[in-house]
């Protein structure tokens, strides 16, 4: 089924950030003018890719450095997201690394055509996907790490080197920034139906061709985010991924 484009999705619309904003203030969560952010924030997003995608979709070319602005807003984003801006290039390398491997293995085994029309929207996926999970490692770790400076502390005391030191605070959180994905792999086509499998069935697709796509997307998801969380991490050890008040505080 697809949603119409009339007033009944400006009323729709409406509503669920009427519901949102609400659910926000009875609950204390302070969150009511982010979600009214984000949601005039989507609709005029779309509205421009709307006008552009069409003409992108046409060109390898284009398509291609519309994949690189994607991950250039991830980037962004997730950097502003963690607390740790100026790390922007860190963040990039880590989510360059995740990504990279996991789209070259998806085209060069011609799992998917390599043209305009596959690498907008796989990429765009794996890359959403990717600054998820790097900007919840990033916001689980920075925060212990400065919830727990004695035990930090304590551990260099004991003659721990910066990098181990880190691990006794921060290590065992990792793992989590993988959950969501680990966790929609699981249930996928017994809790949700995600976006690829659907696309393909509107786009005329096999139920089987929109299953293959579904799996590479969600395997591809947990490729790309095992490796951009595990090296964010290592940076984050190192003292190369680091917001601006944990470097000054001599974390590393």
């Amino acid at each position: 089924m697809v949603a119409t484009s009339g007033p009944a999705v400006l009323v729709a619309l409406v509503a669920l950030v009427a519901v949102a904003v609400l659910a926000s203030t009875l609950g204390r969560l302070r969150t009511g003018r982010d979600v009214v952010t984000a949601a005039a924030r989507a609709v005029v997003q779309l509205a421009v890719v709307s006008l552009v995608i069409a003409f992108v979709l046409r060109s390898l070319a284009w398509s291609l450095l519309f994949t690189l602005v994607m991950f250039a807003v991830a980037v962004a984003t997730t950097s502003r997201r963690i607390g740790a801006p100026r790390a922007w290039p860190w963040a990039a390398a880590a989510m360059a690394c995740g990504l990279v491997p996991t789209l070259t293995i998806i085209f060069a085994t011609r799992a998917v055509p390599f043209d305009g029309p596959a690498l907008v929207p796989f990429a765009g996926i794996v890359i959403g996907g990717t600054m998820n999970a790097h900007s919840l490692a990033g916001r689980r770790v920075f925060a212990a790490l400065r919830d727990q400076h004695p035990s930090y502390e304590a551990a260099l005391a004991l003659g721990l080197v910066p990098d181990d030191a880190v691990d006794v605070v921060a290590q065992h959180l990792v793992p989590e920034a993988l959950v969501p994905g680990l966790d929609q792999t699981r249930t996928v086509g017994l809790v949700t139906l995600p976006g690829a499998f659907v696309g393909v069935l509107l786009g005329g697709g096999t139920p089987l061709q929109a299953g293959a796509a579904q799996v590479l997307v969600l395997v591809g998801l947990l490729a790309a985010q095992t490796v951009t969380v595990g090296l964010a991490y290592e940076l984050v050890r190192r003292g190369h991924l680091l917001p601006a008040d944990l470097r000054a505080s001599r974390w590393t």
